[in-house]
C-alpha cells in the first residue's frame, strides 16, 4: 500500500470510496438501493481529480520536499528500467571499493548507446542501510568518475539521475577522502568531451548533488528539490531548532520552479498528476523523452564546443546586477 503524506489524507479517502464503490458486492448493494454506482465512480472520480489539481497547484516547498522524499517516488534503478534497454551494471572504483550508494553503466536508449550513472536509496532498510541511503562516500564518487571516462573514451552521451541528501559525512567518508573526490569530479565533469545530461529526479542535496550533477543540461522533476542543506540542517543552524524545517524549505528556495527562475536548471520535467509515485510509468516516460530532446539538441557539436559552452554556463550561475544607488535631492 502506498504511503500518505498528512496533506493527501482526503484525497486517499475518496480513492479507498471508489475502491469500495468498483467491488462487485457494493455494486450489487447500490443497485438494490436504486443507486448508479457508475455515476457515483464517476462523480467521486471527478472531484479526486480536482482536488489533487488544487492541492498541487498550491504546494508549499516543505510540502515538496515531502513529496520528493516520498519512499515510493521511483529511484534511479526504477527509470533505469523504464527508460533505458540493456543495462549492465559496472562497480567498483577501481581504487579502494564498489559504494552501491552510485550505480551505473552502459545501456541503449531508442538504439543509441549511453552511459547511465545515478544515486539509489534503497526500498527497504536492508537495502537502505546497503546503499547508506543514498549517500555516497567516495568510493562512489570515484565509480561515477571512472564511468564518465569510460563515457567520453568510448564517445557515448552521459545521462546522470540526482537523488541524495548529500553526500556521506561520516568518518569512514572523511578517511578516504570524500571531500576531493567530489572537487574531482567537478572539475573533470566540466571537461567532458561529451554531451552531458543531468536529471534531479527527487532531492539535490548539497555536493553529493554536484558531483554528478555538472552537465550541458540540467533538469529538474517537477516535485523535486535542489538545495546546498536540507530544511532540516538549516533550521538547525538558524534557529537551533530543526522543527523550523518549513520556515528554512520556504527560505531555500529549494524547488524546480525557484531553481529554473533563477536559471539553476535548463528545464523542468512534469510528473504525472499528483507526483512521480501516483504513476511511475508516465513518470518515466516524462523523463525519457526530456533525456532525448536534451540530447537531440546536443547532438553535432564538438568536444571542444561542449566543454566551452559548459563552461560559459557554470561561469553565468549566481550573475547579479548591482543597481546603482540614488542620488539624494539636491537642497
Amino acid at each position: 500500500m502506498m504511503d500518505v503524506l498528512e496533506f493527501e489524507r482526503q484525497i486517499a479517502e475518496m480513492e479507498r470510496m471508489i475502491a469500495e464503490l468498483k467491488q462487485p458486492a457494493r455494486r450489487d448493494e447500490a443497485a438494490k438501493q436504486g443507486i448508479d454506482a457508475e455515476a457515483e465512480v464517476a462523480k467521486l472520480e471527478a472531484q479526486v481529480r480536482a482536488a489533487i489539481e488544487g492541492y498541487f497547484s498550491r504546494l508549499s516547498p516543505w510540502e515538496k520536499t515531502q513529496i520528493a522524499r516520498h519512499k515510493d517516488r521511483p529511484y534511479t534503478l526504477d527509470y533505469v528500467r523504464l527508460v533505458f534497454e540493456e543495462f549492465l551494471e559496472l562497480q567498483g572504483d577501481r581504487l579502494a571499493g564498489n559504494d552501491e550508494a552510485v550505480v551505473g553503466g552502459p545501456a541503449w536508449l531508442e538504439g543509441a548507446p549511453v552511459m547511465v550513472i545515478g544515486q539509489q536509496k534503497g526500498r527497504d532498510i536492508k537495502e537502505r542501510q546497503r546503499r547508506n541511503f543514498g549517500s555516497a562516500r567516495a568510493e562512489g564518487f570515484r565509480k561515477a568518475l571512472r564511468l564518465a571516462g569510460l563515457a567520453e573514451k568510448f564517445g557515448l552521451p552521459l545521462v546522470s539521475f540526482v537523488d541524495t541528501a548529500g553526500a556521506a559525512a561520516d568518518l569512514l567518508a572523511e578517511e578516504r577522502g570524500v571531500s576531493e573526490a567530489i572537487a574531482r569530479n567537478l572539475r573533470e565533469f566540466a571537461r567532458l568531451r561529451v554531451p552531458t545530461v543531468a536529471i534531479v529526479i527527487g532531492e539535490g542535496g548539497s555536493g553529493g548533488a554536484l558531483a554528478v550533477a555538472v552537465a550541458d543540461r540540467v533538469l529538474m522533476l517537477e516535485h523535486a528539490i535542489y538545495s546546498v542543506i536540507s530544511p532540516e540542517g538549516c533550521a538547525a543552524i538558524l534557529w537551533r531548532d530543526r522543527e523550523q524545517a518549513p520556515r528554512a524549505a520556504e527560505a531555500l528556495r529549494l524547488t524546480a520552479q525557484d531553481a529554473l527562475r533563477m536559471g539553476l536548471v535548463d528545464g523542468i520535467v512534469p510528473e504525472p498528476l499528483g507526483g512521480a509515485h501516483r504513476d511511475v510509468v508516465a513518470a518515466a516516460e516524462s523523463v525519457k523523452r526530456a533525456i532525448e530532446e536534451s540530447l537531440a539538441a546536443l547532438r553535432g557539436l564538438s568536444g571542444q564546443e561542449l566543454v566551452e559552452r559548459r563552461y560559459q554556463r557554470l561561469r553565468s550561475i549566481g550573475v547579479w546586477r548591482e543597481e546603482p544607488a540614488t542620488q539624494p535631492p539636491a537642497d
